[in-house]
């Protein structure tokens, strides 16, 4: 739940059907009130097991930070987690199914657990890279969490004159000229196609639920992203709500406990 303390605490629900435009970044929408960029903190939080939060802003736009979702994760690690008694609720796929745009696509797949693939292929220098995470293994903080956004120098002022990237500099986003990365260097070699993945876990929580599947996207965005969530919403015989976890999960995992924060034996 996002709440606007600048407008009488208006709370905004972090769900599908408050989506609204969706371009460089995915918006929330509801009764006129805007939430911008919400991306980034909503993958931290499923990717640490975060499933009931309310996030209060006093503007419009959530906080870019350094461009990655890190800063969100560990501030949220920093202020604690707290195990509820009511159990999870997941989302679990049930068949195949796909959005499809030109060559561009995003598929679902059922699976035991919750997995995310992502191609991509942008002009030089970028070129062509694949990542794919488990996360229903702790791999989210250490593989994925400090890949940041990225953009394209040659589209700086196109971007700025619609209002967008208003607050992105050198600090918080992988500046690419045609020859190179101009801010570098890059956390991690293929910190590209790591951003796209973080970006779609995101866009992801927006079914509300976190989910029991594989999800591939190949050259997608965050439109089909949200299409692919709205497909979902729109369709109960592609999928069914249940509260037992897949079988790769540890005991503590599928209580709502991170690994990292799960009790050792």
């Amino acid at each position: 739940m996002f709440r606007r303390v600048d407008l009488e605490g208006f709370e905004i629900e972090a769900v599908g059907r408050n989506v609204a435009r969706v371009s460089y970044a995915t918006s929330l929408q509801k009764k006129g009130v805007l939430i911008s960029t919400t991306e980034h903190l909503l993958s931290a939080f499923i990717g640490i097991g975060l499933d009931n939060a309310v996030v209060e802003l006093d503007n419009l736009e959530l906080p870019i930070l350094d461009g990655s979702a890190k800063p969100f994760v560990d501030l949220v690690l920093q202020a604690g987690l707290k195990q509820q008694r009511k159990k999870r609720s997941y989302l679990r796929i049930l068949r195949e199914f796909e959005v499809r745009e030109g060559d561009k696509s995003i598929a679902a797949y059922p699976a035991a657990g919750y997995s995310v693939a992502y191609n991509i292929d942008f002009a030089p220098p970028i070129g062509a890279q694949s990542f794919e995470i488990d996360l229903s293994r702790d791999l989210y903080r250490k593989e994925l969490a400090a890949a940041r956004t990225f953009g394209f120098l040659r589209e700086e002022q196109a971007m700025r004159n619609m209002g967008l990237i208003r607050g992105a500099t050198e600090a918080n986003v992988i500046v690419l000229t045609d020859t190179g990365v101009k801010n570098g260097p890059l956390r991690f070699a293929d910190e590209f196609v790591r951003h796209k993945v973080l970006d779609l876990i995101g866009d992801l929580a927006l079914l509300g639920r976190q989910v029991l599947g594989r999800i591939v996207a190949d050259r997608a965005g965050h439109a089909m992203h949200t299409a692919l969530v709205a497909r979902m919403l729109r369709d109960r015989s592609l999928w069914e709500e249940t509260t037992e976890a897949g079988e790769t999960q540890s005991p503590a995992q599928r209580n709502g406990i991170p690994a990292h924060l799960a009790p050792q034996a």
